[in-house]
């Protein structure tokens, strides 16, 4: 099945924004309302995630990649703005080396190239544990709270505890293994579209050696690092993550 649910408003230029784990296209409500009046944003349910748990997901972060491409193929979108958060700025990556003439710009925030984290706040394996003895609700709550500073306090965090509790233990299972089997440093040597890298200096998951990576391999890229912030910058401090973004995309 081709078809993705997703969220799209506003006209102009296409901007594409791509969610990250146990999340969906809610998460960017902040960004569409802001975007959309300069760009057609269109923000994607991944297989599996927000309005497309119908879809089978995928375990490999190129499949995903080449789903969404195909999607907006169909949507006869051939150019756009890219953006992803976490999971979502692997397959961003992925996306940005497959079709460089596609990506306009690209947006790789809060992720890495490397799809085994190192100094993430739990291994894979552990959270594949949790996964299986607590279930999909208790551990996308608990995960969630690693992305806020003020843990369970932060804002959003109780967008993001519904969007994870509604994720069926399959499609969590089938993304910890997309994420082993990923290894995106070879591929950014292939990204041509001019990249900004954003990362909340506090991030849990993403330890500084993955945004750095990403900011010195990729040929023409920029870097914000967004002070006081973790994992979810944009709902943390979203007047300044949409201020940075704008400034990039409108330049």
């Amino acid at each position: 099945m081709n078809e993705l649910t997703h969220i799209r408003e506003g006209s102009g230029p296409p901007f594409v924004m791509v969610h990250g784990y146990l999340a969906g296209a809610d998460i960017w409500r902040a960004q569409i309302d802001h975007f959309k009046q300069w760009f057609d944003v269109i923000a994607i349910d991944l297989p599996g995630f927000g309005r497309s748990t119908e879809i089978k997901a995928q375990d490999s972060i190129s499949a995903i990649a080449e789903h969404i491409l195909s999607f907006l193929t169909s949507m006869n979108i051939e150019q756009f703005i890219l953006m992803g958060h976490s999971m979502g700025g692997m397959i961003v990556q992925k996306m940005a080396a497959l079709a460089p003439d596609r990506v306009t710009s690209l947006i790789c925030y809060g992720t890495g190239p490397v799809g085994v984290m190192p100094g993430r706040f739990e291994t894979i394996d552990e959270s594949r544990t949790r996964l299986r003895e607590d279930g999909v609700p208790a551990t996308a709550k608990r995960i969630a709270a690693t992305w806020y500073l003020n843990g369970e306090d932060g804002p959003g965090f109780d967008l993001c505890q519904r969007l994870g509790a509604a994720v069926s233990l399959e499609t969590a299972l089938a993304c910890l293994t997309a994420w082993e089997g990923w290894d995106g440093r070879n591929d950014l040597a292939k990204i041509t579209s001019r990249s900004l890298v954003i990362w909340g200096d506090q991030d849990r998951s993403y330890n500084w050696g993955q945004p750095e990576a990403l900011w010195k391999g990729i040929s023409e890229c920029e870097l914000a690092v967004i002070p006081g912030c973790a994992h979810n910058v944009h709902l943390e401090k979203p007047y300044l993550f949409n201020a940075v973004v704008e400034d990039f995309v409108k330049r």
